[in-house]
């Protein structure tokens, strides 16, 4: 058998005892199935309707031999409030409380309990499960379906991206409705990206020091459940209908992207939970198998690769069991890829995802075998963030083919071209470092992605949430955190940046004139680059957190967009638009897979690269530190689309020089169509370039 196939095979057994996990509606009420190998007894406990701090039910479960408890009762019906009580051994590795209210990691709704403080008595979780219907009239719409080489994605936050929008009514902004709105969307398409990514959207709670601080975990990396859309990103009115208005409601707003012909991919993080460290808030997999939901050491110590107090392990599993963590993965993934019906996933740490029974990074890991083959996840795109904090935790081009990666690499080699090298220039008259590198990345980082993975294998960023922002980039040279509580020291420290001379604001108009031209050639290399671009929402148009690089706790003005923008915000905008629209309309700069020598590969792009005097790169002008402008000649090998042939200028020194476009086969002249020296496109009559024959 071959390798592939072994790979499909071990993928579609893997989560096949779990179907039917959670709650399963049935004519006669439902029954509940929840796995865990260690407990040895469980029961389910039934809520009233009118009164949910009262218990007027509790139902013993069985287990059967693959670790799954069931139990069933005729009240366990859409609305009703429910949760779960386990028992097992006692010892370092376990955490059983058998008076413990606790969630159903496969809960497809939530509610409070009442109060807002988590922990309650120390028993009452704070939270209970409820019993979702989750019916839904999808009239049709279906997924886009867009081609990984022509997205473009939008990283955004729910919440943040239409808070402030006046376009959209008061009662939706900051709400899964509000993305959804018509003013959003037409925000969305107008500006050209394929896809929303957004910041996590399950169901998620602050830690604990947060709380105390009076803070909130905006970011919404620390979840509570991986099956229900968290509800405070949900209409007042959906939230006071209950979990499934809030369900119903978040359905909607993927039907309405959808039929606009939009991308959802969601930033999901299986890697840790809200229970955080041992002294964490136990809400639901702790209580019912802390031994075999996170990893522990010999005595019962947490592993944390991930940073966040706990690391849920996927490293006690074999083909023929591949344990509870592993189904609830999978189980999540195609729940809200069918569903719910969401276009993609970005994992968060997604080096945790791969670790071994001996904590080490294996890229063929069943999990993450798993993710890419099985059949109910078949078109579905899968991002990683390939790396954490554990030992070997940087995975960059590690992960095997059908992943896309965000790329690291790429975001600082650009960042150190167009910002650390003209801060280098500006200090010295000198910027130290040549353009070999810098194209390297432009083409699609195959000294990073093996040949059979090709550019598509690379997800290219400038910026992301985490960090500055395009503008602070340009305006700030350290990281300005102080109303993070932590005295400045959260937040990296290695930001690539630079202020071009004062450190944020000024009214010095040479200042901002360069700080400008830098957003618009980082802009310009991110949608010319081969490989998959992100756009942070907001650098279209030079959104600002005022120094602030790791703006996680803030669900502020801070972190919201603005759509009040000044006259340079504009014509950001419709920079940011043309650019993308360049993209789409030349598909070699898209190319699918990378060039080999001599041969013929569709759907690469053929790239020529000259110096500025129009000859062929030698090799010492790759290696000169002072050779700072390239000429990139991109031409498709056409699978699906008409030959197209593009010619890139790159001129990365603030000294002004002539070019000489560069001749080729059947080349009679250049059309001139964007320029970064331009502050709006069209700002300037269009250039044509005839050559002359020599």
């Amino acid at each position: 058998m071959s390798a592939d196939k072994s790979a499909d095979h071990s993928a579609a057994g893997l989560g096949s005892r779990a179907a039917g996990l959670g709650v399963r509606l049935t004519s006669g009420g439902a029954e509940l199935r929840v796995w865990s190998a260690s407990a040895t007894s469980m029961e389910l406990v039934l809520f009233d309707e009118a009164d949910p701090t009262r218990i007027v039910k509790t139902v013993p479960m069985t287990r059967d031999t693959h670790d799954v408890w069931h139990g069933r009762s005729r009240s366990l019906s859409p609305g009703r409030r429910y949760a779960l009580r386990a028992d097992g051994p006692h010892g370092p590795a376990h955490a059983f409380d058998p008076a413990r209210l606790l969630l159903d990691p496969y809960a497809r709704g939530l509610a409070r309990t009442g109060g807002d403080k988590q922990g309650g008595d120390g028993r009452d979780t704070g939270w209970q499960s409820v019993v979702i219907d989750g019916a839904f009239d999808w009239n049709g719409a279906a997924k886009p379906g867009t081609a990984l080489d022509e997205s473009v994605l939008y990283e955004m936050h729910v919440r943040g991206f239409s808070k402030l929008n006046p376009a959209v009514p008061a009662e939706l902004r900051g709400t899964y409705a509000g993305l959804a709105h018509a003013a959003s969307i037409d925000y969305l398409k107008e500006l050209g990206v394929t896809a929303v990514e957004l910041l996590p959207v399950h169901a998620l709670a602050t830690e604990q020091r947060l709380a105390e601080q009076g803070l909130r975990n905006y970011w919404g990396y620390n979840m509570l459940n991986f099956f229900t859309p968290h509800a405070p990103y949900a209409t007042q009115a959906a939230q006071a209908a209950g979990p499934e208005a809030v369900l119903r409601e978040f359905k909607g707003m993927v039907k309405l992207l959808h039929e606009a012909g939009l991308e959802v991919i969601l930033d999901v993080v299986y890697n840790h939970t809200a229970e955080e460290g041992p002294n964490g808030p136990t809400t639901s997999l702790r209580g019912l198998d802390n031994a075999n939901y996170y990893r522990q050491d010999a005595h019962g110590n947490y592993i944390d690769t991930t940073g966040c107090g706990n690391t849920v392990n996927f490293g006690t599993m074999t083909p023929s069991d591949p344990g509870g963590p592993v189904r609830l993965v999978l189980d999540s993934l195609r729940y809200w890829a069918n569903e719910v019906q969401v276009d993609g996933f970005r994992f968060d740490l997604a080096a945790t995802l791969g670790r071994d029974a001996n904590v080490h990074f294996d890229p063929r890991h069943p999990l993450l075998e798993a993710i890419l083959h099985d059949p109910a996840l078949q078109g579905v795109k899968m991002i990683a963030e390939p790396w954490d904090v554990g030992q070997g935790g940087w995975q960059t081009g590690n992960f095997q083919p059908g992943w896309t990666e965000w790329n690291d690499r790429y975001r600082d080699r650009m960042r150190d071209f167009w910002l650390g090298d003209i801060a280098q220039e500006h200090a010295t008259g000198s910027a130290g470092s040549g353009i070999g590198r810098f194209a390297t990345r432009l083409a699609g980082s195959s000294n990073t992605f093996s040949g059979e993975r090709g550019p598509l294998a690379s997800l290219n960023f400038v910026t992301a949430h985490d960090g500055f922002t395009l503008a602070d980039l340009t305006a700030y040279n350290s990281k300005h955190n102080a109303g993070n509580g932590e005295g400045n020291r959260d937040g990296s420290d290695n930001n690539n940046s630079f202020n071009h001379g004062v450190e944020g604001p000024t009214d010095d108009a040479a200042i901002l004139l360069a700080r400008r031209k830098s957003m618009r050639n980082l802009l310009g290399t991110l949608l010319f680059s081969a490989g998959v671009p992100m756009l942070t929402a907001g650098d279209e148009f030079g959104r600002s957190q005022h120094g602030n690089n790791n703006a996680y706790c803030h669900d502020t003005e801070l972190a919201w967009l603005g759509w009040v923008r000044e006259p340079w915000q504009d014509q950001l905008h419709a920079v940011t638009r043309r650019l993308i629209a360049l993209r789409a309309e030349n598909p070699a700069l898209r190319p699918l897979h990378y060039a080999r020598l001599g041969e013929h590969v569709p759907g690469s792009s053929e790239m020529d690269w000259f110096d500025a005097d129009g000859n062929p790169m030698s090799e010492e002008d790759w290696n000169a530190p002072e050779a700072r402008t390239l000429q990139y000649l991109a031409a498709s090998t056409p699978e699906r689309e008409e030959f197209n042939r593009i010619l890139l200028v790159v001129h990365a020194t603030e000294w002004e020089r002539t070019i000489t476009l560069p001749a080729g086969e059947g080349i009679t002249g250049y059309e001139k169509l964007w320029s970064s020296t331009d502050e709006a496109p069209g700002e300037h009559t269009p250039e044509s370039y005839p050559l002359v024959p020599h």
